[in-house]
């Protein structure tokens, strides 16, 4: 199926209205990023990491203004911060192979750290991450108890739908429909704006991918911060049938409170496509719902939603 003349002819902006590029220095790399920041003081600030294989615009959708998790954050009272990781953007100079997962894990939290000197930060980080990204916050929560009052990830499971063999070949962008899904699922002008956004996967990053279930199954009793857990209607790279996902919720032992959610009319990057604003609505919605339980005296209870199936 091709891509609409829309695509092919229409110019877009690198970043929306209101959202700036930044560089935070952190554990010797410069790292590049995108910031949006509310009137008056943020009531916490949302850290936007991103996948495999894209950058920190992958939160900044240019093809529709919905799409943008920055824009849309800051209206709501959020500072929101997308960063590009450890090899990705300004910092792929200095590390072109990129780092490892647990590498990474150092370096989030001292750029967090930077960010804070420069930039009010309300009440504290809340981490919103896609794919790949989503296991670095993943490691980042176990790894790093204290830093996050909670965690939002799409796009990421436990065990893969893909044959080993076939993983080291995701650097190589191949596996297009199960990255993407229908095409009508996105907007006119998404394909041409995600060129701006993909950037090859570093190669130690790509070495890891097969790791991921032993690695998920020793961080999981870990993680100890609220976590909400999206699966696309149309998500084919991760296995999410009901017994996988009590499989999952299961290993995170330690985390508070556990909900699992499925989005209907989307597929694996749901930010980029017409179900990202409701998407992002439910994430920040989760996220205030944590803001409000926060700090109070009895800790909720493990709660897992229902893995619904999407219409």
């Amino acid at each position: 199926m091709s891509v609409d003349r829309t695509d092919r002819k229409k110019t877009l902006p690198t970043h929306s209205a209101g959202v700036r590029p930044l560089l935070l220095e952190a554990a010797g790399l410069t790292l590049s990023g995108l910031v949006a920041e509310p009137e008056g003081t943020p009531r916490a600030t949302v850290v936007a990491v991103h996948g495999g294989g894209m950058r920190a615009g992958y939160f900044d959708g240019q093809a529709h203004p919905d799409l943008s998790l920055l824009m849309l954050g800051a209206r709501l009272g959020f500072t929101v911060l997308a960063l590009d990781r450890p090899g990705y953007g300004r910092s792929a100079a200095q590390v072109p192979a990129g780092l490892t997962l647990g590498e990474q894990a150092v370096v989030l939290p001292a750029a967090l750290d930077a960010f804070a000197e420069r930039y009010e930060t309300g009440r504290g980080f809340l981490m919103l991450a896609h794919s790949y990204g989503g296991k670095l916050a993943l490691t980042t929560a176990a790894r790093s108890p204290g830093l996050l009052l909670a965690l939002d990830v799409s796009g990421l499971g436990h065990r893969y739908a893909v044959e080993p063999a076939d993983l080291p070949r995701i650097r190589h962008h191949v596996h297009w429909e199960r990255t993407w899904g229908p095409l009508g699922l996105y907007p006119p002008g998404t394909f041409r704006a995600a060129q701006a956004l993909v950037a090859p996967m570093p190669s130690r990053e790509g070495a890891e991918v097969t790791l991921w279930p032993g690695m998920f199954d020793e961080l999981a009793p870990r993680v100890g911060v609220p976590l909400r857990l999206t699966f696309a209607e149309h998500e084919a790279w991760w296995l999410h049938g009901r017994a996988h996902i009590a499989d999952l919720t299961a290993r995170l032992e330690r985390a508070p409170l556990v909900r699992v959610e499925r989005q209907a009319g989307a597929g694996h990057n749901i930010s980029l496509g017409r179900a990202a604003r409701p998407y992002h609505l439910r994430a920040l919605a989760f996220f205030e719902e944590c803001l409000e339980s926060a700090g109070e005296a009895d800790a909720p209870e493990m709660c897992v939603g229902p893995a619904v199936t999407a219409p």
